[in-house]
């Protein structure tokens, strides 16, 4: 079956291997999922990840990270969809768990967390949310 938004679908992928308890996670790979996983990175929610070739398609490999047995990720949330864009300016960019967590938005100046977002005075379509 087709997939309609491969960002949820990266997304849930993550979350479901965190719940089971994985060590990697391969989804098909994008420039999008590439910009979520490296501020995925930066942040310190997952350990690393490479874009290889398996059977000449390109996939994204997630190795996930955990702290004392737990998912270094509690909760990863899709907040704009296909059906429902979900636009911010710079002011009102959500503050995920009073800061402790992460929004990922698209601006017009690249992929970028909240914070970066404030810093370079950029609001945008809010991808996902994390914490």
């Amino acid at each position: 079956m087709p997939v309609t938004d491969t960002i949820a679908d990266f997304l849930t992928r993550i979350r479901n291997a965190g719940y089971a308890k994985h060590k990697t996670v391969d989804t098909p790979s994008s420039k999008m999922k590439s910009a979520i996983a490296s501020i995925l990175k930066e942040a310190g929610y997952i350990s690393n990840f490479e874009e290889v070739k398996v059977n000449n398609f390109p996939i994204i490999r997630v190795w996930l990270k955990y702290n004392n047995g737990a998912s270094a990720i509690k909760e990863i949330t899709r907040v704009s969809t296909p059906g429902r864009r979900a636009y911010a300016p710079v002011e009102k960019l959500p503050r995920v768990r009073n800061g402790l967590g992460l929004a990922v938005v698209s601006t017009s100046k690249g992929v970028m967390s909240d914070k970066e977002a404030r810093r370079q005075n950029a609001g945008g379509e809010i991808i996902c949310t994390v914490w």
